[in-house]
């Protein structure tokens, strides 16, 4: 597979073009309902918890090379940005396990939430859409969720027929030139079928080199140390794909696929260190609509996935680590039942997960585990004349369980219980009633609780990403959270404004903090020296050199999450041409209470405009985003600069053979301004070592059929 793109994908796209205008007739292009079904799942357009999808011409304008950084900018998301390989969404300054990801609302399985230099297992040239939820309101989706969640969709299990009785076939192919990054990549599409049965393929690749910036980069390899605009390793390769398939019958679907994703890439902070990884993944899933009695449908998905990495230095194996996982979501629609206080409908809904964990080798810092969740949950709106309530609650039983390690001793052996309940109201109100056209006021309060995770309790051991040894505490109680937040939205065409405000209050909020100790790799004090940790997962004596690293450990603390974001849409000019100006901000302010210092990694003052112009096939955008110095850090941390990033596109839609070809330039940090994210562990462990990428011109071709 390594070898089938961009060649195959431009012969493939040629065939498909010149073949696509005699399936025309029966052709419809592969699109998707455009509902934010995470943020609603009665599929209503009007949403009580702060939300935003990306599809089409906006998500392939914003796409990169990782989730984090394709959602980075957004109202109320940063991102951790662990080089350009690797970087998860940061959400009103949570991140980790504290945000969920999912895939098409199922569980997403991978190493991302245990360590930064983890990526996400999915490529965005391979998502349809991705739907961001803000905020603990989705409580649908489990503790872990408190800080948002991030629902990425694709059409791999097909839950609607795209064709007639006499069948078709529609693709969309995807080929771009990057020059930052020196990025060549694509992505195929194909889908075919009948009223009866659907077929889905696709395939994907994307190769990088060193990322240009716009300062000289000390790299040492093999020995050798030069100097050059570039990030030392930040080089990858990408490439996955799937099958799937579905049988849709009067009354809904059943549908399977398979997929598998491969990623190796240079992790940054060291220059010859790199992680191979994979994931294979098989799901099930199938509805059944119109029902008669209490539940008007049922849906059901499950899946299992086997994830792999293995971190290499200088081409040495160092740690292995896995996860494999298997869970199972059931969702009961019911029927809408009028009752004297006004239309009542809801879900409810039963959510299994098992995951079993392992590390193996130089930073096998959290012990091999399991964890096993049962989670129950119900979701209700009651509709009113002035708008619609909402309320719901989650109940989980949640086992972790540490079984140590074979080869690395002193883990914490032994299994911990919790029962975390989460539960939240909202109302939605329709303000035109009292003479506010157009504008809606809603309001959010959550309650929420999260079993901590396998390594919060458990880790013990040298922890690159880091730069620290870890300890974990099996004495954690549930984490707790009071949220609070509240929004004002106006629409009047292409006029569109939201404002929202937000407080989360952790009773016990889980912090990774400076105990002021140090260690050697094997765990030693650094005054006790002599045994160390060389890298194959045994301990020697006086075989290698001892790296003295600090000590942080895990505490439980009381912490606020306070902010601000807005965002909206003016159109300047109307007619022939139209010409309108986006606009974001957003803040943060994040306080360990236990301290009164600031929690680290939050992102600053953020503001963004972007001129859209656009006239018959031709479209332009022209904008600048602004990140404020973020001086308010915990003692000992390094603050952040500010910067200003400028950015334009360029797009042409045209027709070819009956397919619908979109061209498109984009032109990223234009002035090549050096710049470092404040939510970015690497200010702190590799201080100027991975900015943000300077001037890159991309080019590409969607081309639908």
């Amino acid at each position: 597979m390594t070898s089938l793109f961009p060649r195959s994908a431009a012969c493939a796209a040629v065939f498909a073009l010149l073949g696509s205008s005699a399936l025309a007739q029966n052709t419809s292009a592969t699109t998707l309902k455009e509902v934010t079904v995470t943020g609603n799942p009665l599929g209503a357009d009007q949403l009580i918890v702060p939300a935003a999808s990306y599809s089409g011409q906006a998500l392939l304008l914003r796409s990169a090379t990782t989730l984090g950084e394709t959602l980075n900018n957004s109202p109320g998301v940063s991102s951790t940005y662990f080089g350009p390989n690797a970087s998860r969404p940061t959400i009103r300054g949570l991140d980790g396990d504290r945000i969920r990801i999912l895939g098409n609302g199922g569980a997403s399985v991978d190493a991302s939430g245990l360590s930064y230099d983890h990526a996400v297992t999915a490529d965005p040239i391979s998502i349809e859409r991705i739907e961001v939820l803000r905020g603990p309101g989705a409580l649908m989706y489990g503790g872990s969720a408190v800080g948002g969640v991030v629902n990425l969709i694709d059409n791999r299990i097909p839950r609607e027929a795209l064709f007639d009785e006499k069948g078709g076939l529609a693709g969309k192919v995807d080929l771009g030139l990057a020059s930052a990054n020196r990025e060549r990549g694509g992505g195929l599409l194909l889908e075919t079928g009948t009223a009866r049965y659907g077929l889905h393929a696709d395939v994907f690749n994307r190769r990088t080199s060193d990322v240009s910036v716009p300062l000289s980069l000390a790299c040492m390899q093999g020995g050798v140390t030069t100097f050059s605009k570039r990030i030392c390793n930040s080089a990858s390769q990408t490439r996955g794909g799937a099958f799937g398939g579905s049988v849709f019958f009067d009354q809904g679907y059943l549908g399977a696929s398979l997929s598998t994703y491969r990623n190796n890439y240079g992790t940054v902070a060291g220059d010859e260190s790199n992680i191979d990884m994979r994931q294979d993944k098989f799901a099930l899933e199938g509805e059944l609509r119109g029902l008669g009695g209490w539940f008007q449908s049922v849906k059901g998905q499950a899946g299992y996935s086997d994830y792999q990495h293995t971190e290499f230095d200088a081409g040495v194996p160092q740690t292995t680590f896995k996860n494999r996982s298997n869970d199972l979501r059931l969702e009961g629609k019911q029927a809408p039942l009028a009752t004297g206080l006004g239309k009542l409908e809801g879900v409810l809904g039963l959510q299994l997960e098992n995951t079993r964990f392992s590390a193996d080798g130089a930073e096998a810092f959290a012990p091999y585990s399991t964890t096993r969740s049962t989670a129950l949950f119900v979701y209700e709106e009651l509709g009113q004349p002035w708008g619609k309530l909402s309320f719901g609650g989650r109940i989980e039983s949640v086992k972790v369980n540490s079984q140590g390690n074979p080869v690395v001793p002193g883990f914490f052996v032994g299994s911990r219980d919790f029962k975390p309940m989460s539960y939240a109201v909202g109302a939605l109100v329709e303000l035109e009633r009292v003479g506010f056209k157009g504008w809606q006021a809603t309001t959010n309060l959550a309650r929420s609780q999260r079993a901590p995770k396998d390594y919060e309790l458990f880790a013990s051991g040298p922890h690159g990403a880091t730069g620290a040894y870890e300890v974990g505490n099996p004495a954690f109680q549930k984490e707790t959270s009071l949220n609070l937040d509240a929004g004002l939205q106006w629409k009047n065409g292409p006029d569109k404004l939201a404002l929202s405000a937000f407080i989360n209050d952790f009773r016990n909020y889980i912090s990774l903090e400076s105990t002021g100790n140090t260690r050697d790799a094997a765990g030693n004090g650094a005054s006790g020296a002599g045994v160390t940790n060389c890298g194959d997962g045994t301990s020697v004596q006086s075989g290698c050199t001892a790296e003295v690293l600090p000590e942080y450990a895990y505490r439980q603390v009381r912490a606020r999450f306070k902010g601000l974001e807005a965002n909206g849409n003016a159109r300047l000019l109307q007619g022939p041409q139209t010409l309108d100006l986006e606009w974001r901000a957003d803040m943060v302010r994040a306080t360990n209470r236990s301290t009164a210092e600031a929690l680290p990694r939050i992102a600053p003052l953020r503001l963004g405009a972007t001129l859209v112009w656009a006239q018959g096939p031709w479209g332009a955008r022209l904008g600048s985003d602004r990140a404020s110095a973020q001086n308010r850090v915990p003692a000992g941390q390094l603050p952040t600069a500010g910067y200003t990033l400028w950015n334009a596109a360029l797009t042409w839609r045209t027709q070819a053979a009956g397919a619908s070809l979109l061209w498109f330039a984009r032109l990223d940090n234009i002035g090549n301004k050096l710049a470092y994210p404040a939510s970015s562990i690497l200010t702190q462990t590799a201080p100027g070592k991975s900015p943000l990428p300077g001037r890159s011109l991309k080019l590409g071709l969607q081309a639908s059929f």
